[in-house]
């Protein structure tokens, strides 16, 4: 079984910055990508940024030039550092990690709330 904790939320304003971290347990061997998704009040749950098991980066408009994803292997964590936080970046932000079979995992979410 897998597990993703997720930590690193809060309230910031805006133009501040937040840094999330995700810590995957279990049998993560042979993943495909980790990333971060987000879904703000009556809105679909959307990409942020995944980064594949090879490293290659992949972000949404909305948070280019502004967000960083990293992983470090030894410690099995994906962060999301983001800076220059607008109140449209406010919204629950959910750590996926996504198998070669197809499998997807959920971490439990962290609030993010960007105050204007």
């Amino acid at each position: 079984q897998v597990q993703l904790v997720e930590s690193g939320g809060g309230l910031v304003q805006a133009g501040g910055s937040l840094r999330l971290s995700c810590a995957a347990s279990g049998s993560i061997f042979s993943y495909n990508r980790m990333g971060w998704y987000r879904q703000a009040p009556g809105k679909q749950r959307e990409l942020v940024a995944t980064i594949t098991s090879g490293s290659t980066i992949n972000y949404a408009d909305a948070v280019k030039g502004r967000f960083t994803i990293s992983r470090d292997d030894a410690k099995n964590t994906v962060y999301l550092q983001m800076n220059v936080l607008k109140p449209e970046d406010t919204a629950v932000y959910f750590c996926n990690l996504h198998f070669w079979s197809g499998h997807d995992f959920w971490g439990q979410g962290t609030e993010v709330t960007v105050s204007s």
